[in-house]
């Protein structure tokens, strides 16, 4: 199933999250996975914590790698690192490790004493000054909930701007970056697609340093500086099942997703129940079946909330 619209091009996908810092140094997202990555080979000098001094990484005796950052407090013993090859250390966190906010100073530590100099070459390092007054740079972590991928759930159009030196796309799904995401010329304007999780984003263009809404796109929303940003929602199909009730003549899905509409989507008979599948953003969303008049929670599904009217309701999360 693709919908196509000429400023958005939507066909379902799965969400992969990849570091955006141009040098994977340090680390690299894989899935729902933070992979802290440290190779010996990849630095020539570690500096004394203490004192300051840096000093020759060769014949540096390695008892054990930390992972210490602002996500951890700077902690200089909780997230040590597996060691894996004869050069190279390990370390596994989990996305939901980590609090909202997407961007993190960290470094290696060694022996819980002394920290690896990464290069000033690295794209995503931080500069930054110790208590000595000695120069010194740390990683910095950032985690996007958008990707630049020509095979993505998200195809961004201008249209024009044929003049235009540069065009980059910002919204809330990158922070509102200004950098971050450049748009590719074409014959007719610029594009970018990106892949995106399901949800709800405001957006704009920054042509040549001016914002623009997208043109295009009549879904808007007022911002804090009294114009509009553009909104896009990406949904993807999820498919509600009800197992038995053979004998019923209708059963009807409602939910918080279309008012609780009691006529709107008649679900469809099979060997093993009833079911149905709707487009859905992201988030949650309540839901019952009505199974011939009578209103019934999922009898599948254990997650069920209160709604604040008396009832309760079953719940669907998308992510």
């Amino acid at each position: 199933m693709k919908l196509v619209i000429t400023y958005l091009c939507l066909c379902f996908l799965s969400l992969n999250l990849v570091a955006q810092n141009g040098n994977t140094l340090g680390y690299k997202i894989e899935g729902e996975d933070v992979v802290f990555t440290f190779d010996v080979r990849d630095y020539k000098e570690y500096t004394n914590e203490h004192t300051g001094r840096k000093m020759d990484f060769k014949d540096f005796d390695i008892e054990n790698v930390v992972v210490s950052g602002e996500f951890n407090l700077w902690s200089r013993d909780k997230w040590k690192m597996n060691k894996v090859g004869e050069y190279t250390y390990e370390l596994r966190k989990k996305l939901s490790d980590f609090t909202d906010e997407f961007s993190w100073e960290f470094k290696f530590v060694i022996n819980n004493s002394y920290w690896a100099e990464p290069s000033n070459k690295v794209s995503n390092i931080a500069p930054a000054v110790d208590n000595h007054g000695n120069n010194y740079h740390t990683y910095n972590l950032k985690i996007y909930t958008a990707v630049p991928d020509p095979n993505g759930n998200a195809c961004f159009k201008l249209n024009g701007y044929e003049n235009a030196k540069s065009v980059i796309l910002s919204g809330s799904f990158n922070r509102w970056d200004e950098h971050l995401f450049k748009m590719i010329k074409t014959t007719n304007g610029w594009e970018l697609t990106l892949d995106l999780k399901p949800g709800e984003y405001q957006y704009k263009f920054i042509v040549d340093g001016n914002w623009i809404e997208d043109p295009d796109n009549p879904s808007k929303k007022r911002n804090e500086y009294d114009g509009y940003n553009s909104v896009i929602n990406i949904q993807v199909p999820v498919t509600f099942n009800l197992f038995g009730f053979k004998d019923a003549n209708t059963v009807i899905l409602a939910g918080s997703f279309n008012d609780w509409n009691e006529h709107e989507i008649k679900m469809t008979k099979t060997d093993k129940g009833w079911t149905s599948t709707i487009l859905l953003s992201g988030g949650k969303h309540h839901y019952k079946y009505i199974v011939d008049g009578e209103w019934i929670v999922d009898p599948n599904n254990s997650i069920k909330e209160y709604d604040g009217h008396g009832h309760i309701n079953s719940v669907k999360m998308v992510k």
